[in-house]
């Protein structure tokens, strides 16, 4: 009888449980709440309510059901910790915050006794200086520009009307910065001018800026190949994946049916060695185009391997890009082995996206320092020999290229993310615009060339109205003359 019942005792308890995947789903979505919640708090102040509506509303489609049923998150502020529990069976899932790596995700089934061995900085000391200046620029002078501050006044409102650029598109954040002179800013959503927000995509246009100081100082370049020591064994053909095919998305690895999906490094705890380089060759490096977060994250880590030391390398963004030109509120986060998740897990501020933009308009100099290679901005704006086969937009070399459309400037090219993160940058007019969201996944796509087009459109009209005015005032003032 006993036996009887243990058994079915047991049965019971076995059909309650979910299927295998389930589980696996389930502990991925709590990865989720997991790590936007810790970097959401401990990156950006955010409060619980704003990460509610923010950051874990209006996510992938496949996660919004697993994500209701969740239990709140825990937040530990003394141990800078956030746990989510999923499972009457499993441990929670734990991210856990540190000075100068954010929030990285401990791996299945970790728990604090681990996170002791995640990477640290020695003697750290980031500055988070405020940001209140109204310049950008390392020598840009304020000259108040106010007509065109008055014309861009309609197109920043539509920008956050969630209609004219993009059905139900949300938007948080809109600067425009001509002439390293900010001449539009405005926030919504609870962001603030020093407040970070996820790059998401936006991030491999920052890892590409990192790469491109490196490459200036000679210790990677686009031609380098024999990347990673596990693609330099016997007769492997990934020897050959040269950096420039990784950024310009034609390293021919496989990479899934969704390049952009890599939800066991993002929200798994999975570290980027495991996942992100372990593809195999499906078609000849530089011939195929495919959007692939790994051929970034494979870059990063070429980029670890060349500097051999890891101090030096967890440094190397702040120290050599990010401080110089002053992007002090920007954190590139971890997976637990140390890798910078470099292709999305980048929280930064709009002003200092702004500043990345404003150093491209420089050619990659700061100042009196060329921060990045002199040849970098013409290589990550020259068209990629493989490109998109469907979308309206073009590829560089971690950036995108605007179509030629009517009113967008020739020369202009993007980074772009996920929710709708965008960083505009126009040579042609000394112009950076970023806009910053909370888009809905899978719809309401914010409409940047549009913006853009407008935008300038604004600039040329204020343009056109004071040199009107000082025209008028110049043949008044001889009409007054004796």
């Amino acid at each position: 009888m006993r036996l009887a019942l243990s058994a079915l005792v047991t049965g019971l308890f076995a059909a309650s449980l979910p299927a295998a995947a389930e589980i696996e789903h389930d502990a991925l979505v709590a990865g989720y709440k997991a790590a936007f919640t810790c970097s959401a708090t401990f990156n950006a102040g955010q409060t619980l309510g704003e990460i509610q509506s923010n950051e874990l509303t209006g996510i992938y489609p496949d996660f919004r059901e697993a994500m209701a049923a969740l239990p709140p998150a825990e937040i530990d502020e003394r141990n800078k910790t956030v746990s989510v529990r999923y499972s009457l069976i499993a441990p929670p899932r734990m991210a856990v915050w540190r000075e100068g790596f954010g929030c990285s995700q401990l791996p299945l089934g970790a728990g604090m006794n681990e996170a002791y061995h995640l990477p640290r900085f020695v003697n750290a000391n980031m500055p988070r200086l405020p940001d209140r200046s109204s310049t950008i620029g390392a020598s840009a002078q304020i000259t108040f520009p106010v007509l065109i501050a008055e014309r861009l006044e309609a197109p920043m409102a539509f920008a956050f009307d969630g209609q004219t650029y993009g059905a139900n598109t949300q938007t948080s954040a809109v600067l425009i910065v001509r002439n390293g002179e900010i001449v539009a800013e405005q926030y919504a959503r609870g962001i603030d001018a020093e407040t970070p927000q996820r790059t998401w995509s936006v991030a491999k246009s920052i890892t590409t800026t990192v790469l491109g100081a490196a490459a200036g100082d000679s210790i990677i370049g686009p031609e380098s190949s024999v990347l990673l020591e596990a693609w330099s064994q016997g007769a492997d053909p990934r020897r050959r994946i040269t950096l420039a095919n990784l950024l310009h998305m034609a390293s021919g690895l496989e990479a899934g049916e969704k390049g952009s999906r890599t939800d066991a490094v993002y929200f798994g705890g999975a570290a980027i060695v495991d996942q992100a380089i372990t593809g195999q060759i499906e078609a000849v490096p530089g011939r195929r185009f495919k959007y692939a977060n790994n051929d970034t994250l494979a870059a990063m880590r070429a980029l670890r391997e060349a500097i051999g030391d890891d101090q030096v390398f967890h440094n190397y963004p702040y120290r050599e890009v990010l401080y110089k030109i002053g992007a002090t509120h920007t954190v590139l986060e971890t997976d637990w082995n140390g890798d910078f998740i470099a292709s999305s897990q980048v929280w930064s501020t709009a002003r200092d996206l702004a500043r990345i933009g404003q150093l491209y308009l420089n050619n990659g100099r700061w100042g009196d320092e060329q921060i990045l290679h002199p040849d970098w901005v013409r290589f990550v704006t020259t068209p990629a020999p493989a490109q998109p086969d469907e979308d309206d937009f073009g590829y560089g070399a971690g950036f995108w290229l605007l179509p030629n459309d009517p009113g967008v400037p020739y020369d202009a090219f993007a980074a772009m993310g996920h929710r709708g993160q965008m960083l505009v940058i126009v040579p042609s007019e000394n112009l950076v615009i970023v806009r910053r969201g909370y888009d809905y996944s899978g719809s309401g796509y914010f409409d940047i060339a549009g913006f853009t087009r407008d935008v300038v459109s604004a600039i040329h009209a204020a343009e056109a109205q004071r040199l009107a005015e000082e025209e008028a005032a110049r043949l008044a003032e001889m009409e007054n003359q004796p």
